[in-house]
């Protein structure tokens, strides 16, 4: 992909806005692109970086997340700038290894700095303004109502309602219980060997009950990496991602070329929703911990969420209903749409801890057995 121009803005002293949107990853995008799609104006958007930008994600989007990419009218755009993916290779703690493939691709790894750089033209396209190199230092409020944000520069964007889509470091979140978090560090190789179009999961004791990665982001080059629980931040985070490649990919590593650096961060999660809202601010994506806590996946989350958040502010500023109701129902709309999936996902860890995911995958020469896992997996 031809590397694009700068996308930011240059910016009044006061922006005013019906939306102002504070991050610019899948979550906060989608929100705007739907805005858009719905007919709601005046949408601003800003962001700590300028676009294009890099961001440390292993970029797999779902079977979910590209219907997600469809229904902002941007998949055939990712798709072109994506490596499809048409089967998993799954290997389990103690050993099983098993290719499950589909006779079409199901989904689709897109570097997050091409991702978010396209979800971004496309809400532009939908009327949005964004304003780069703009980090949000906090909320404007009258009373106990969020009226807008100002930059660390001073800039500040005055709207009737404040989307904080900015990640797992937000401080303009609704204060909630402690968080929780999932690790993760990766890295980026060309000349791995790899089965064509296949992503491959590796559950091992070392991260258990999470897993290790290898995601294919062309014919290629790869990006490998490893999630894991550490609550006490004990572990060395460069050391126990060592000791994984040596035991996994040390032969397939051996004639590769990495580039540059390991990456490391954290993942926010929850299995609970509350908190989204409050007077004037609503929260999407990873800013309200809306993570998968067994795939630490966010992306489709991310963009889902947007949407309903996009469609609750378009039910309050053209259809008139009641914010307080209006709210009500985005929380009520997350919990339908991420609840039995994060539920399930204690059920998953316990597969992998317990030896149940090595029962589940040593009967998977029975064709029903493999189909209703590849089901499972896809629906988490």
């Amino acid at each position: 992909m031809a590397e694009p121009q700068r996308a930011g803005d240059h910016s009044p002293a006061i922006v005013h806005a019906d939306v102002g949107i504070i991050g610019a990853g899948p979550a906060g995008l989608a929100t705007a692109v739907h805005l858009g799609q719905l007919g709601v104006g005046r949408v601003v958007i800003v962001d700590r970086a300028d676009f294009p930008r890099d961001k440390t994600c292993g970029s797999a989007v779902s079977p979910k997340g590209c219907a997600v990419l469809n229904a902002l009218g941007v998949n055939e755009a990712v798709a072109r700038e994506s490596y499809t993916i048409s089967g998993l290779r799954l290997v389990t703690p103690r050993g099983h290894d098993v290719i499950m493939s589909s006779p079409q691709d199901v989904a689709l790894i897109c570097n997050r700095r091409t991702l978010d750089h396209l979800l971004l033209d496309r809400a532009r396209q939908c009327g949005a303004r964004f304003f780069g190199n703009f980090e949000a230092s906090h909320l404007l409020q009258r009373g106990d109502r969020v009226v807008g944000f100002r930059g660390t520069d001073g800039r500040e964007v005055r709207a009737k309602y404040v989307v904080v889509a900015d990640g797992a470091h937000t401080r303009l979140a609704p204060e909630r219980e402690p968080h929780r978090l999932i690790q993760a560090i990766m890295g980026w190789w060309e000349g791995v060997p790899f089965r064509s179009h296949h992503v491959e999961m590796i559950f091992d004791a070392l991260v258990a009950p999470y897993y290790g990665w290898l995601f294919p982001e062309g014919p290629g080059r790869v990006n490998i990496g490893i999630c894991y629980e550490d609550k006490s931040l004990e572990r060395n985070a460069r050391h126990l991602f060592q000791n994984f490649l040596d035991k996994h990919y040390r032969e397939r590593l051996s004639a590769a070329r990495q580039i540059g650096s390991w990456k490391g961060h954290p993942i926010s999660f929850a299995t609970t929703f509350a908190r989204l809202t409050s007077p004037g601010r609503i929260v999407v994506g990873e800013a309200g911990r809306m993570t998968h806590p067994a795939t630490a996946e966010g992306i489709y989350q991310g963009m889902r969420s947007g949407m309903l958040a996009a469609r609750t502010l378009n039910d309050i500023l053209k259809l008139g209903v009641k914010p307080e109701r209006a709210f009500r129902e985005y929380e009520r709309a997350c919990r339908k749409a991420f609840g039995v999936s994060f539920r399930s996902a204690s059920v998953w860890r316990g597969l992998v801890v317990s030896g149940g995911l090595d029962v589940a995958v040593g009967m998977m020469n029975r064709p029903t057995s493999r189909r209703l896992l590849a089901r499972c997996m896809a629906q988490m």
